[in-house]
């Protein structure tokens, strides 16, 4: 692997891209492919409530916390290391959640595979901005978008083959054993491939930043993930209360250090770039869908009794949307231009109340009619496919590229903690809603009211969207002339 700064176009730029996309790929991937797997996984391990929720809210967490630090790491000693470090480590970690032989070896290896993931995972959207050149930037954005369409289509699918193949009678622990085979082969064709990229500026490590940062995002995350399940004890609260000090202190040090000429983890003048922060807000409303993905399954196999195979299969409308909406974003953006975010959005807020409408309308206990079923999950994979690269570029696009993997950090982590306000409140809503009748009729109820939830955020989103975009439309089109200048 070869070391240079790239400052002109790389020939093998979309080769290379090709390759650091698996850094996008693996980690929704995981997330999607263990929400099939949960009923397998407890009637092997014997795992509580609490500890099934674990193996999806641990991961979720540790990696949302990390992905700062994994983009700025990107940054100073070279995103191409970075991926390869990411990926060796995601390996081991997937092999010690296949070995798991309880419920908390498992936990410890799905917290493992978050914290190697968000080392992996932000180094594909920084390079979008360190080796394209601004012509094909959208393009670049718009694959990286299907990216994630692919994995939410593979993960639920391919998750109930997985388990109703039964491999080598390895049951649910191939969901993660097939990560090895993926990584050798990235490994082997990667290394002699990816040339490496780093910021131009002499940079450092910000250790007490991204203390700061961390410790900032777990007192936010892991009360959220957890506190419904453990009945929100005290600790919890306090946790969150002391989220607005910390993150405070975070900000008042980023600025002293970067006042001081140093490399902070999170650099004030990137972060106060006009739109930046509107955009941020706007992410953390995007993913409020997040909740979806567990909460249909609960659906399908709580209500309707599904197997896993079938509701894995159920959500390939929305994923082949997802999939096809990033694909046709380049070319819409040329009539549209930055407002695909909002009709993205909007899309996504009539698919979803218009399953609501659906299942309200079914007699209890039945499967909704199949074809409006997956045209409405369609239009919400489509919307939120035509979104997630206009989005993402609204807010990437704005800084300059010596701080790519910051923002890239900041953006993905902002989507992470979306998901986890998504499945922490409206999660909450619905099994506050669900309490101990878990009856078909009582989970179709307790999921409707969930899906109208999640649609008035996305409307509040693209709502936000639409105002974002009329106040940029007079600022200049250079990312780095809307960034102040340290001396």
């Amino acid at each position: 692997m070869s070391t240079h700064t790239l400052t002109q176009a790389e020939p093998r730029r979309w080769a290379m891209f090709v390759i650091l996309l698996v850094g996008a790929f693996l980690p929704p991937l995981d997330f999607f492919i263990v929400n099939v797997a949960l009923p397998a996984i407890q009637g092997e391990l014997g795992a509580s409530s609490s500890a099934e929720q674990l193996v999806i809210s641990s991961y979720a967490a540790v990696y949302a916390v990390t992905l700062i630090t994994g983009g700025r790491l990107g940054d100073i000693y070279g995103r191409g290391k970075m991926f390869f470090i990411g990926l060796i480590g995601f390996a081991a970690a997937s092999l010690l959640c296949g070995l798991a032989w309880s419920p908390w070896v498992l936990i410890t290896g799905r917290m493992l595979q978050g914290a190697t993931a968000a080392i992996m995972a932000p180094q594909a959207l920084a390079s979008v901005q360190a080796i394209f050149p601004e012509a094909e930037k959208p393009l670049a954005l718009s694959i990286y978008g299907a990216v994630f369409g692919l994995a939410s289509v593979i993960g639920q699918v391919l998750g109930g083959i997985l388990i109703s193949a039964d491999l080598f009678h390895l049951g649910w622990r191939t969901i993660f054993l097939v990560n090895l085979p993926v990584a050798l082969l990235v490994i082997l064709f990667g290394l002699p491939l990816l040339k490496e990229t780093r910021a131009q500026s002499a940079q450092r490590l910000d250790p007490i930043g991204m203390l700061l940062a961390t410790v900032t995002l777990s007192m936010l995350i892991v009360p959220l993930t957890e506190g419904r399940e453990a009945g929100w004890p005290w600790w919890t609260w306090l946790s969150l209360l002391a989220v607005p000090l910390l993150a405070s202190l975070l900000w008042r040090y980023e600025h002293r250090l970067s006042q001081n000429g140093g490399s902070p983890l999170l650099d004030p003048a990137v972060l106060r770039a006009p739109g930046v922060g509107q955009g941020l807000a706007i992410v953390l409303l995007f993913y409020s869908i997040g909740a979806f993905f567990l909460l249909f399954s609960v659906y399908l196999q709580g209500a309707l009794h599904l197997n896993a195979l079938t509701a894995g299969l159920l959500f390939l409308p929305f994923g082949i949307g997802f999939l096809i909406g990033p694909l046709l974003t380049p070319w819409l953006r040329r009539f549209i231009g930055n407002y695909l975010s909002a009709i993205g959005m909007g899309c996504e807020t009539l698919g979803l109340a218009g399953l609501a409408w659906l299942i309200t309308s079914t007699l209890t206990g039945s499967s909704p009619a199949m074809l409006p079923l997956a045209v409405l999950l369609f239009t919400t994979g489509l919307g939120q496919g035509l979104a997630m690269p206009t989005l993402v570029r609204m807010v990437t696009g704005r800084v300059a590229p010596e701080f790519s993997g910051m923002i890239a950090g900041v953006t993905s982590s902002g989507l992470q903690i979306s998901t986890a306000l998504s499945v922490a409140i409206i999660g909450g809503i619905f099994y506050s809603m669900l309490g101990t009748d878990k009856s078909g009729a009582n989970i179709t109820h307790a999921f409707i009211v969930a899906l109208l939830t999640m649609s008035a955020c996305l409307a509040t989103g693209a709502g936000l969207s639409i105002r974002l975009i009329r106040r940029a439309s007079g600022l200049p089109s250079d990312p780095a002339s809307r960034i102040p200048q340290r001396s």
